[in-house]
């Protein structure tokens, strides 16, 4: 294994891929009649002078191929870090009186102080014990760790652009996050036109996905639903490969993969990793995977290795991955005969394990290897390459350059995110269910109890109102978990700039609210058709009822954006909506509450909904029942010493409610932009 091999299979590619030749047309002609005929992969490429990506990609070449650059090739990007370390605070700290301040928490180093550098194209192997810190190190290469760390990351010789950096890198986590109701095509295509890149060959987003589908081996699926806990869809590896697939998808001069093989078979992990090898090569790609144990034929394919021990995370050897048994050769561990490298390294570097040697090997590279790293990362740091900007602009859609957070313009996130958001609705039952048919039985069920209440007493007309706002403002709170659910998507997706907090949020108003304002029309519409009111007191029961609705619906939204959890928001909904239903002028009047809770009147959107449909019953009352509506009024504290109305002004009520929708709608797009963010 890793020992120095020729290359005496050569695959050049010195024609344009997009070269329309007759030549080219050829020799992929003959390409696929050898495949046909089941030609091994080795002699066909000897035969080949010119073969494009999509044919490499399709079927990866042998390690030991040598793959030339593309002429679609991304803009170049190295990635040197200096220092890199993180730790945590531990308990145990105390307070001092000196200053009244806290004395400085004992802290666990998670990773030491280490620093490397990546060259551009390199396909390198993360490897460690737990507990070294290898998904520490790629989070913060990948400008993914939200706790504090130290250490400089650089791109290109330059400091690492916060603003721009997630442009030019994609980043593939542990967790398989996507909607269960999404197909396969529909989840690669998702990224691969959010982030679309001019440099890429395919210039159409669907040719692009083809090549990706076949490459991870999800054509056959790609009609499938991706599913989940309460969907049935594709299988845990097959989610696994879509999840990359869309890493590939963006196009990105940095890829960072946490464990991209988990879950998968030992063929479908060399598949993914030689598909990886060849975009690498192909695209200058700089690829870093962290990855448990590969078997011979996996790393064989990796051009480097950086390999963690553990307690705290260190370095043990970081360097060309064919000469690793060379060094611990030299180090006087050779590894045995017909024992795969990999997992004899990760015996040496495991503390406790039998063959446990970590602490030499620490100890013999910071003697030997650490002063030639250092060496390097300074030398790499005195050329400086082309700047995240530099490279935006070669590759941006439009001239969307260094100024932009994202490849795609706002109009486009915004149709893209409606339409996903469209076909998501379409095929989830439940998302079809609980905004309207729920409030039809609702409506169906409370109306049917005040069945002919138009033709009653007051009493019974007020307490029709009251349960008709009630219902209205307890609607909302079924749909919390999905909204809370479908913010952790965007949060994860968001974060690969893939689109903007605001995009989103107009794109899932633009489904949910007419779909939610469908369901509450309908139920009040069946509960004022099962009371019979008369046509005026209907359409003022009607208005107050729907601009009540928009209220509840955006505070609700607003919770949602805010709370941590689904406990969270339920904590912060349910005081919310009791405390504004008992403050509503009818269950408490302004009269019977207490001097200090007055205020609460005055932001109460149940207390003007329920003062303004009140006094409308009282007006449409027959004569009979004046003295019944007067003693209703003063009841609610709407009449004066003198027994004459006091009649709020229903402008003023309006207007507060129109303001309390815009002020939650503004603090929801807060909330979504600044909280809440993946913690790593």
């Amino acid at each position: 294994m890793f020992s120095s091999k020729g290359k005496d299979e050569i695959v050049s590619s010195s024609s344009d891929e997009s070269s329309s030749g007759e030549e080219t047309s050829e020799l992929r002609v003959h390409f696929e009649e050898n495949v046909a005929r089941g030609v091994e992969s080795a002699d066909l490429y000897r035969d080949v002078s010119a073969v494009d990506t999509e044919i490499l990609m399709r079927d990866p070449p042998s390690v030991c191929t040598d793959i030339t650059p593309s002429a679609y090739a991304l803009p170049p990007a190295s990635l040197t870090f200096r220092d890199l370390s993180f730790s945590l605070e531990q308990d145990g700290g105390h307070c001092s009186c000196f200053r009244g301040k806290m004395k400085d928490r004992p802290k666990k180093v998670v990773l030491a102080p280490c620093s490397g550098h990546f060259e551009p194209g390199e396909l390198t192997a993360i490897m460690g014990p737990s507990g070294s810190g290898k998904t520490t190190l790629l989070d913060m290469l990948a400008m993914k760790k939200t706790s504090p760390y130290e250490g400089e990351v650089f791109i290109n010789g330059r400091p690492r652009d916060v603003r721009l950096f997630r442009r030019i890198a994609a980043y593939v986590g542990q967790e398989d996050i996507m909607p269960a109701h999404w197909k396969v095509r529909e989840a690669i295509l998702f990224n691969a036109t959010l982030k679309y890149c001019t440099m890429r060959s395919h210039r159409d987003d669907d040719a692009w996905v083809d090549v990706l589908l076949e490459t991870f081996g999800l054509a056959p699926v790609q009609d499938s639903l991706i599913g989940g806990t309460e969907v049935r869809g594709i299988s845990g590896g097959q989610r696994r490969r879509v999840s990359l697939a869309r890493g590939v998808a963006a196009h990105a001069s940095l890829l960072f993969c946490d464990e991209p093989t988990s879950g998968l078979s030992a063929t479908d992990a060399e598949l993914c990793i030689r598909a990886l090898r060849t975009i690498s090569k192909r695209l200058g790609v700089t690829i870093l995977v962290v990855i448990h144990q590969p078997r011979t034929e996996v790393a064989e394919l990796f051009d480097r290795l950086l390999l963690l021990t553990s307690f705290p995370g260190r370095m043990v050897y970081f360097g060309k991955m064919m000469d690793a048994q060379d060094y611990w050769f030299q180090l006087g561990h050779p590894v045995p005969t017909n024992v795969n490298p990999c997992d004899f390294f990760m015996d040496t570097v495991t503390p406790g394990t039998r063959q446990d040697v970590s602490k030499a090997l620490v100890d013999a590279f910071l003697e030997y290897e650490q002063p030639l790293i250092s060496r390097l990362v300074d030398s790499k740091m005195l050329t400086q390459g082309p700047s995240t900007a530099d490279m935006l602009y070669l590759t941006s859609y439009k001239g969307r350059g260094g100024s932009k957070r994202h490849n795609v313009g706002f109009c486009s996130q915004f149709c893209i995110l409606f339409r996903r958001k469209l076909r998501l609705t379409a095929r989830n039952p439940m998302a079809l269910a609980l905004p309207i048919i729920v409030p039809i039985l609702q409506g169906t069920i409370v109306g049917w109890m005040f069945q002919g209440t138009g033709a009653k007493g007051l009493d019974r007309k007020v307490m029709f109102s009251f349960c008709m706002l009630t219902m209205l403002c307890l609607a909302g709170t079924m749909g919390l978990i999905v909204l809370i659910n479908d913010r952790i998507l965007m949060k994860h997706e968001a974060s690969e700039q893939l689109y903007s907090e605001g995009a989103w949020a107009l794109a899932t108003q633009a489904v949910d609210i007419p779909l939610a304002l469908v369901g509450a029309l309908l139920n009040v519409c069946i509960m004022l058709g099962f009371a019979e009111m008369q046509a005026a007191l209907y359409n003022s029961m009607f208005l107050w009822a729907l601009l009540l609705f928009f209220v509840y619906d955006s505070l609700f939204a607003f919770i949602a954006a805010v709370a941590a959890d689904t406990r969270q928001a339920q904590v912060l909904a349910s005081p919310c909506v009791s405390i504004f239903m008992l403050f509503n002028g009818f269950i408490v009047t302004q009269q019977d509450s207490p001097f200090l809770l007055k205020w609460i009147f005055a932001i109460s959107p149940n207390a003007y909904a329920m003062q303004a449909i009140v006094i409308k019953i009282v007006e449409e009352a027959p004569e009979d029942q004046s003295f019944q509506g007067n003693m209703l009024l003063a009841s609610m504290g709407l009449l004066d010493d003198e027994g004459i109305l006091e009649t709020p002004s229903l402008s003023r009520g309006f207007l507060i409610l129109c303001t309390m929708i815009f002020v939650l709608r503004i603090g929801q797009m807060v909330g979504l932009k600044c909280l809440n963010h993946i913690q790593r």
